[in-house]
């Protein structure tokens, strides 16, 4: 099912900070980590909007503010055309029914001392009305087939089910009060590869069946590009280009962008041939001490006086189809990733 043009969230300007303190009686500031830092994008109904990046780029913080986990420093995401931070009582809950989250480690995120009825019927404590309490058993086994797992298995505890059937539990529970957007946070990426092809292709055939919208959030570029319509790639708490799937995967022009592609392993030997590696010098700087205007410019091969002085925006510059925050992008041809799929 092709993606509508409803927007069913808008992210506006989001930003995070976490203060840094000092001294144990009298506690002072002395800065900030950068967390998420000015991040906009829209996710549509029926699509899968995929946010890719090292670790400590800020995806997780970006998952939680729209979870409302975390507060956000400032900026905005509306659902449905509603502020989720400004509501309250009722209006809050229903929102939270329709924005689930699916967990990235399945052996930590299920409460091993609960059944999987209890850890997916859990779901319908507050909202009741969507399960009666008498129907939730029937409800729960409908859930547990709809994700490929064996209905009579209700009573079995998650130590009694491999990593790819926990993970199946954890979607289960996602799917429970029939949210309008699921937000995976790495959900594949503590399992076997050919595992992670199933819950992949699992996801895939919910989201055509429940008209779903996923902001799915992973570090495994082939993952993301076989189930992504659209790619968001983060660096130190910023997107730094965005489009659609070919967009980014064989026209990237973001030099991060660049980069990372060129790291991805290529099962043709002739495409290896083809490849320019592109090797990153120095480290990722300190989310609580960003470098002066584009924050990649420490590592970039292109960096210019221009980019420490002036911060580079998110938008289509001449020549190029889709918005990269680069004061000189420009398009790149990418060799052919591995694909997952089995």
């Amino acid at each position: 099912m092709a993606p509508s043009s409803e927007a069913v969230l808008e992210v506006r300007d989001l930003v995070k900070y976490f203060p840094l303190t000092q001294g144990i009686v009298f506690r002072r500031s002395i800065g900030a980590v950068q967390a998420v830092d000015g991040v906009s994008f829209d996710l549509h109904r029926g699509e899968t909007l995929g946010v890719v990046g090292e670790s400590g780029c800020g995806k997780s913080t970006l998952a939680k503010l729209i979870m409302c986990l975390e507060r956000p420093t400032a900026g905005s995401v509306k659902f449905k055309g509603e502020d989720i931070y400004k509501l309250r009582g009722k209006d809050f809950k229903a929102m939270r029914r329709n924005i689930q989250l699916v967990l990235q480690d399945p052996y930590s995120s299920l409460n091993p001392r609960m059944t999987v009825g209890d850890i997916v019927g859990e779901r319908y404590e507050i909202p009741s009305e969507v399960a009666p309490r008498g129907d939730r058993r029937r409800k729960v086994q409908e859930l547990l087939e709809v994700v490929g797992l064996n209905p009579e298995h209700i009573n079995r505890y998650p130590h009694q089910f491999s990593g790819g059937q926990r993970q199946r539990i954890g979607i289960a529970r996602g799917l429970a009060l029939r949210p309008d957007v699921i937000i995976c946070d790495e959900p594949v990426s503590a399992l076997d590869v050919s595992v992670q092809a199933q819950v992949i292709n699992l996801l895939e055939g919910l989201q055509d069946e429940f008209n779903l919208s996923y902001l799915f959030i992973a570090h495994d570029l082939s993952v993301v590009r076989h189930i992504s319509d659209r790619v968001g790639v983060m660096y130190l708490g910023k997107i730094v280009e965005i489009g659609d799937e070919t967009q980014i995967y064989e026209r990237p022009t973001h030099p991060y962008t660049q980069a990372l592609l060129s790291a991805v392993p290529v099962p043709n030997p002739e495409g290896r041939e083809e490849r320019t590696r592109i090797v990153l010098e120095g480290d990722v700087p300190s989310p609580a001490n960003p470098p002066s205007g584009c924050r990649f410019r420490t590592r970039c091969w292109k960096a210019q006086e221009i980019c420490a002085a002036e911060e580079p925006l998110l938008i289509t510059r001449g020549g190029i189809d889709h918005p990269s925050a680069c004061h000189f992008a420009e398009a790149r041809e990418i060799v052919e990733t591995q694909d997952v799929t089995a």
